[in-house]
């Protein structure tokens, strides 16, 4: 009876074992399996008319937040962790892929479009886009 439960132990730690194994390696398979051009990048090139999409597309859905009064909105800047970064909506990746692998951050004048590996701005689009 000893023998069977170690045996039984030793089959579930093996199992569970070789689940997790699995799981970190189909994840490190999709950063790898991810094209070049899907991955974020730490500078975007969007057109005026990608901006004025994205900024209207944004804004109609989320809510702007205000930053902290030393957080410069700029390219390169780190996004402090009091404003709320979101994944880029699947509607708007849609139409401009270029922003599918981004997060963003809505402020009153701003649209930020952030890596979400660092939490660096890439992008600032103005409200007058």
């Amino acid at each position: 009876m000893k023998l069977r439960l170690i045996a039984i132990a030793a089959t579930v730690a093996l199992a569970s074992g070789l689940g997790a194994a699995s799981a970190a390696d189909h994840q490190a398979m999709s950063k790898t399996t991810t094209p070049a051009a899907m991955r974020p990048k730490d500078s975007l090139s969007l057109t005026r008319q990608q901006q004025r999409t994205a900024f209207r597309d944004i804004s109609q859905q989320a809510s702007s937040q205000s930053a902290p009064s030393s957080f410069n909105a700029s390219v390169g800047a780190t996004i402090p962790n009091d404003i709320t970064i979101q994944p880029v909506p699947a509607k708007l990746a849609a139409r401009v892929s270029s922003l599918k692998p981004y997060d963003y951050a809505l402020l009153p004048d701003h649209l930020l479009i952030v890596n979400p590996n660092d939490k660096k701005v890439v992008e600032v689009i103005n409200r007058r886009a």
